[in-house]
């Protein structure tokens, strides 16, 4: 296996650690003698370049072959002129042109230490048929085992660009609105409170504010969801999202290289370090399986000698090298890294982000998920859910109450104005007092009003209905100068896919789902019903969430832990797998978090599972061919049945089934 190709290791994030290199090159300018300077290459080109010299670099492979075929062409017509030296000077052009680089590995990494790896390996089984007369299998063990290195650098080079691609396709040039003129700029020289403007089909280069009134975009390479979002004015819209409807303006809030694109790049581009256990293993695995190898070829060609009658030294030797070619691990040492890569890059696309392959193969294991309720199961937005009225017209009723909350900013005040549209805004509103705990007191239309809960009325010596005080919402007890004039009930809304995402965790093997929220127990208890939700607790501060799943893990669960990033920082460090909600432009859930979930559903915590469940699969479907098909002609190869093409299937075809193995898991549907 080539050195320098190494699934595990992180893509370079040149767009992120270098924001001011040729990346994204600034707008063309022009000299002093009035030409123009010659731009830096952009992606496309240098992608270009690469290709070609991806092209050049199959070459000497390429001739190889040819010399190669032509070679059996000329042995099995028996030509005159083709034997002894000009025979092995043929063949052995054709080894060196792809045997050379392995050959040099090898001897690079005995010089530093590294005797037993998969090069030594080729190098002694090719080097020994050329010694036993075996020149064309010996270039075809090499040439296949080069075309491998070729097959499994495509793999990984299109994993990572596939997953690159679904991400970043930043505008490399921005339209900068300064004194009403528009400079086309790059995104890198932008900074902080500059306006930006967006045409419609252009995707958003950088995080910032809407100043229009609203506009649709679509989030896919954020969300994973093809669903449009609109954003209304002040909201924040984040690079990378595509601007659908009218030509906007943003302000800018953050740098290039400190955007929530930039930040999601650089989980996916390093997520690969983290090596799962299995990855571990493997890599402990082949520094004692490689020596313990090649001390079974030297014992196959020497054993013999003192075990067997008429013993051949070529023919034991030539057993050994057919056991050294189907001993080299390439398989496992390739396809295990390549398959939690897959695994990683199907999660991105399912706008799911693994911070490690390690946490793909705990997401199997997770046998409790804990969630939080506000933000995670619920939209953490309050909308009135029901208005009652005694004595007064409810159009009235509720422009008097938005109108005196609307000098408050407290969310339930907020979602009462919000749910009365423009209706208060006629409305004289004087001597507002907010009673710390209780609600607000105010003069609306000379009309004293309290607007609060039943301590405030109770405070003002206001009499109300007994049976409000066992409604479970939150709600806001309404007095108009002094009389109890009615409630409007507030809920956070349940998130659309949260009941299909429970019953699809029950589906997927999970023993309990908890939930735990620092909201009022009544409301807890009622969400936890209506979701069919095993157990939940309500009014927890953040230590008793940490308390509840560090008794949980006492009892030996696996605990997966869902919340929104910020208020949970300390449970979602202490869970065996934290899953951040809400991860775009949320700081706390990027550090603190082993997963995010981009688009804040819910049923995304099953796909996880998921992807996690079938890239484990795959790993281990992987490892179970390499070893079955291995044992299988190691045996024959020992006893003189399998050949030296037997070995090369055994090596090669292996781990060529196996790259194809581990890339499809990307193309599964989760």
């Amino acid at each position: 296996m080539n050195e320098n190709i190494n699934p595990s290791a992180p893509l370079k994030p040149m767009e992120i650690t270098s924001p001011r290199t040729a990346e994204h090159p600034s707008p063309t300018k022009t000299n002093e003698d009035g030409c123009c300077d010659v731009k830096p290459a952009t992606p496309a080109a240098r992608a270009g370049q690469n290709e070609e010299n991806e092209k050049t670099s199959y070459l000497p492979t390429i001739i190889s072959l040819v010399i190669l075929v032509a070679g059996i062409l000329l042995d099995y017509f028996k030509v005159d002129w083709f034997n002894g030296y000009v025979r092995l000077a043929a063949y052995s052009i054709a080894y060196f042109l792809v045997g050379g680089k392995v050959l040099l590995h090898a001897a690079k990494n005995i010089a530093n230490g590294s005797v037993f790896n998969e090069f030594l390996l080729m190098g002694i089984a090719t080097l020994g048929a050329f010694y036993i007369g075996e020149y064309a299998e010996g270039v075809t063990v090499m040439l296949f085992y080069v075309i491998g290195e070729h097959f499994q650098e495509l793999a990984v080079m299109r994993s990572r660009r596939s997953i690159k691609a679904l991400i970043d396709n930043r505008p490399e040039i921005i339209d900068l609105v300064r004194n009403g003129q528009i400079t086309s700029i790059s995104p890198q020289h932008v900074k902080i409170g500059d306006i930006i403007q967006v045409k419609p089909g252009e995707k958003v280069a950088l995080d910032g504010d809407l100043l229009v009134e609203r506009s649709s975009f679509n989030t896919a390479a954020l969300t994973g969801e093809s669903k449009p979002d609109t954003k209304l004015k002040g909201e924040k819209v984040l690079a990378g999202m595509i601007n659908l409807d009218q030509v906007i303006q943003l302000k800018v809030t953050s740098a290039y290289e400190d955007s929530a694109l930039s930040k999601i790049l650089q989980l996916v581009e390093q997520a690969s370090s983290r090596k799962a256990k299995t990855q571990q293993f493997i890599t402990r695995f082949a520094k004692i399986y490689t020596p313990v190898v090649v001390f079974l070829a030297i014992a196959l060609t020497i054993a013999p000698y003192f075990l067997v009658d008429n013993y051949v030294f070529n023919e034991w030797l030539y057993r050994a090298l057919i056991f050294l070619v189907i001993s080299c691990p390439c398989a496992l040492v390739i396809s295990i890294p390549l398959g939690y890569f897959g695994g990683i890059g199907a999660a991105s696309k399912n706008g799911i982000l693994f911070k490690g392959s390690n946490y793909l193969d705990l997401m199997t294991k997770i046998d409790t998920v804990v969630m939080d309720k506000t933000g995670t199961l619920t939209e953490g937005v309050f909308e009135v859910q029901e208005i009652k009225v005694t004595g007064l017209e409810q159009t009235e009723f509720l422009a008097l109450t938005a109108a005196l909350e609307s000098k408050s900013t407290h969310p339930i005040a907020l979602a009462v104005v919000a749910y009365a549209g423009n209706s208060y805004k006629q409305k004289n509103v004087a001597n507002v007092e907010e009673v710390s705990g209780h609600g607000l007191k105010g003069m609306v239309d000379d009309k004293l009003l309290l607007a609060g809960n039943g301590k405030l009325l109770k405070k003002f010596q206001v009499s109300y209905p007994a049976e409000i005080d066992s409604i479970v919402e939150t709600i806001v007890l309404v007095a108009i100068n002094g009389n109890y004039a009615g409630y409007i009930t507030i809920a956070d809304k349940i998130k659309e896919d949260a009941k299909a995402a429970v019953q699809q965790l029950h589906q997927l093997g999970i023993q309990s789902i908890v939930m735990l929220s620092g909201d009022k127990d009544s409301i807890v208890q009622k969400v936890a019903k209506s979701l069919q939700i095993d157990q939940a607790f309500g009014g927890l501060l953040p230590e008793d969430k940490v308390n509840k799943v560090e008794a949980l893990k006492q009892k030996g669960k696996t605990v997966a832990f869902v919340g929104d990033g910020i208020n949970d920082a300390p449970v979602l460090s202490l869970a065996d797998v934290g899953l951040a909600m809400g991860g775009l432009g949320s700081d706390a859930a990027i550090e603190t978090a082993d997963v995010i979930i981009q688009n804040d559903q819910p049923s995304k915590i099953g796909t996880a599972i998921k992807i996690g469940k079938s890239t484990n699969w795959v790993v281990w479907q992987n490892i179970s061919l390499a070893f079955g098909v291995k044992a299988i002609v190691l045996a024959l190869g020992a006893f003189g049945v399998a050949s030296m093409w037997e070995a090369v299937f055994a090596d090669v075809g292996v781990a060529f089934l196996a790259i194809l193995n581990a890339i499809r898991i990307q193309r599964m549907k989760f």
